[in-house]
């Protein structure tokens, strides 16, 4: 059987990986444009959907582990992992195929969305290591940790979830 400290190190190693991967990939895959592919304009409100879902399974699972039910916890958190890569396929997929739109507000309202938007972006980059150490916490059964990790990970991904809406909805009347 596999040392934990061993088991420890390599997950380390793959959340290290995975948390400058990912936002790499994302921002390469954002500025490239495929070519002869029809925008895929039908997705934003559907991933806009998806980080709604994303906080209402969050808010659903601490009530949950607050219960005692560690299994619909365990459930709720993995469907809130599933939701975040379905949402972050989709995102690169309707900017690789639409240019970027542009928030038509001005005045006061300009600069809420643009501090919206820039924190909503800074921390859904941030959420990636915080997901991944809470639930390598749970995997490898150090639940103390885990507990530990989890209050700082949940209202931040919760903040992302959320914001993501508020974000869609500020910007859908400017979709062409």
């Amino acid at each position: 059987m596999e040392d934990v400290a061993v088991k420890e190190k390599r997950i380390k190693l793959w959340i290290t990986i995975l948390s400058i991967v990912i936002p790499v990939v994302v921002a390469v895959l954002f500025r490239y444009r495929i070519p002869n592919v029809a925008p895929l304009s039908f997705l934003p409100p559907i991933y806009a959907s998806i980080n709604g879902l994303t906080a209402i399974f969050l808010v659903w699972a601490v009530i949950a582990i607050k219960k005692g039910n560690q299994k619909l916890h365990q459930n709720l958190m993995t469907s809130c992992i599933a939701f975040s890569l379905l949402f972050l396929v989709m995102y690169v997929a309707y900017h690789m195929t639409s240019d970027s739109t542009p928030f038509g507000g001005v005045g006061a309202i300009k600069y809420i969305y643009l501090f919206i938007l820039a924190t909503h972006i800074i921390l859904s980059i941030a959420i990636i290591p915080l997901v991944l150490i809470t639930y390598s916490k749970a995997y490898l059964q150090d639940f103390r940790a885990h507990r530990k990790w989890a209050k700082i990970t949940f209202p931040i991904w919760l903040y992302v979830a959320v914001t993501g809406v508020v974000v869609y909805i500020m910007i859908a009347p400017y979709y062409v």
